[in-house]
C-alpha cells in the first residue's frame, strides 16, 4: 500500500471522520449506522446493529441494511485500490449477488478479504487503457460467528478520460 492508501484507512477507521465522510458521500450511513471497523491489506470489516431503524416486520436487519453493510466491505477496497495511483480512476458498481444464510438480528459484521484482487484490477486498468472489474466477497455473520448472510459485489475500474 502506498502512503496515500494507509491514510485512507486511518480516515475510514477513525469514527468521527468516517461519519464526516458519510455526511458527503454515504447519508444513510449515519441513519442506520453501519461502520467501518477493520481496513487493511488482509481484510476490511464492516458491521451494522439490528436497530429501530434498521428493522423488518420479521423482527431481523431490513435486507437492504445489510446489502449496504456488506458493498461498504468490498467498496472501501475498490476506493482503496485507486487512492494515490498517477492516473484518475472511475469506480462503479456492475453487478451483485446475495444469499441469506440465517436471520440477522443483533450486530452482524461483514468481512471482505480480497484486496489484492482490486489492486490488481486498477493496476491492469492503468496498464491497459481498458476497463477491468474485480469481485469482492463479503461474508456475514452474528455474534456467535454464524454466517448470516454471503454477498459479492464486481466493481468496474476505468481510466478517467
Amino acid at each position: 500500500m502506498n502512503e496515500t492508501q494507509k491514510t485512507f484507512c486511518s480516515k475510514m477507521t477513525n469514527r468521527f471522520l468516517f461519519k464526516a465522510y458519510a455526511i458527503q458521500k454515504l447519508p444513510l450511513a449515519l441513519l442506520t449506522g453501519f461502520k467501518i471497523i477493520e481496513l487493511n491489506e488482509l481484510k476490511c470489516v464492516t458491521c451494522v446493529k439490528y436497530s429501530y431503524l434498521n428493522k423488518n416486520p420479521f423482527r431481523s436487519t431490513f435486507w437492504a441494511v445489510l446489502g449496504m453493510a456488506a458493498e461498504l466491505s468490498t467498496g472501501a477496497y475498490a476506493l482503496l485500490a485507486t487512492k494515490g495511483k498517477e492516473k484518475s480512476i472511475a469506480v462503479i458498481l456492475v453487478a451483485t449477488h446475495a444469499e441469506f444464510v440465517k436471520k440477522a438480528t443483533g450486530i452482524t459484521t461483514f468481512t471482505c478479504n480480497n484486496w489484492l484482487e482490486f489492486d490488481k484490477a486498477v493496476g491492469r486498468a492503468i496498464k491497459t487503457g481498458e476497463p477491468q472489474i474485480a469481485t469482492g466477497r463479503s461474508v456475514g455473520s452474528n455474534g456467535d460467528g454464524e454466517t448470516t448472510a454471503l454477498f459479492e459485489f464486481t466493481w468496474s475500474f476505468k481510466i478517467r478520460d
